[in-house]
């Protein structure tokens, strides 16, 4: 029951002054159970309310690596905030707000056991598929003759299994169905919501300068009404291509200029690790950590257009502004 908060500071040169890593452990009124995933700590309050503590630690490979990435949970609550009240009008979500800039308070909803990745160009998972000779992916066929990067003719959705614990593994439209993971008319609705939050998406990122590769979206219900929940559009759950020079570093077959955690799983691999039994994570030098952390931030002021602004926040201040805005939200029923 730890959450990690990173006690670095950043200076006007956008560097970083390393001090202390501190963990402690919150315990919040009417706390009726606690979470620690792989890089949110969820506390769930009266079996009503989520509090949702996006800490500064990176996974990848489905490994939560050693060292945290400075303001990296800021970035990610505050882009998520963003896209959330950007898309409330195509489907509700779960946020009641943002109590501090890595803490969303929102309603607890019964989760879909499904993720929903949706995927406008041939990159990343879905690149190395095609690469290895498959031509289907979660049951979507895929055409011959596509380059890495390239645009689909339509986004697909390659929906995957929601692990608590390991890999979330690939699965079909047809399997989530015929299992009774979802209904075949909730599903339907769940690819509705998706293709039309994707459209959003990239509506916004297009006016940014950017294209939104692929991202998932997780859902949940409270009694009938499908709600959006977790984080959107964020750097963690999406994959970002700058707009200039796309296409003439696809036609040159060269590597796109992105902003994603893709970067993090490159460099790993460049390093021999791929999650696998016996590699070893390689040394995350400080240079490393810095360089990742300006990423997030890069995407941050990109996607928003707004300048990052960090937020130092003590262990005990985190813990007593959260307990005032428990106490209120309990006061209001």
């Amino acid at each position: 029951m730890f959450f990690w908060l990173s006690q670095k500071v950043c200076t006007e040169q956008s560097t970083f002054v390393d001090k202390t890593y501190t963990a402690f452990m919150m315990h919040l009124p009417q706390q009726t159970a606690f979470y620690k995933g792989k890089v949110r700590d969820v506390y769930t309050i009266a079996d009503k309310y989520l509090i949702m503590l996006v800490s500064d630690r990176i996974s990848a490979f489905d490994v939560v690596l050693p060292k945290p990435i400075p303001y990296k949970g800021q970035v990610l609550n505050q882009i998520a905030a963003e896209f959330l009240d950007a898309t409330s009008d195509i489907v509700p979500n779960w946020k009641i707000n943002t109590p501090l800039p890595n803490v969303t308070l929102g309603y607890k909803c019964e989760t879909f056991p499904v993720e929903m990745v949706i995927r406008g160009n041939l990159t990343g998972h879905a690149w190395r598929t095609y690469k290895s000779g498959a031509r289907t992916l979660c049951g979507v066929p895929l055409p011959e003759g596509m380059k890495e990067n390239e645009f689909f003719k339509e986004p697909i959705i390659t929906p995957t299994t929601k692990a608590m614990e390991g890999h979330d593994e690939d699965i079909s439209r047809e399997e989530i169905i015929k299992s009774g993971l979802v209904s075949a008319h909730e599903y339907e609705q769940l690819e509705n919501y998706t293709r039309a939050l994707f459209e959003r998406g990239k509506e916004i990122a297009r006016k940014r300068g950017l294209i939104l590769v692929d991202t998932k979206y997780e859902f949940g219900k409270i009694g009938d009404t499908i709600y959006l929940i977790d984080e959107i559009h964020t750097p963690d759950s999406s994959r970002y291509f700058y707009i200039d020079g796309f296409q003439d570093r696809l036609s040159k077959g060269e590597a796109q200029k992105q902003l994603s955690k893709e970067f993090v799983r490159e460099w790993l691999m460049e390093n021999g690790f791929q999650g696998k039994e016996g590699q070893t994570i390689p040394e995350m030098t400080d240079e490393v950590v810095q360089s990742i952390s300006m990423r997030y931030i890069e995407l941050y002021e990109q996607v928003t257009g707004k300048k990052f602004q960090p937020e130092p926040i003590s262990a005990t201040s985190m813990e007593e502004r959260l307990t005032a805005v428990v106490n209120d939200i309990l006061s209001k029923g």
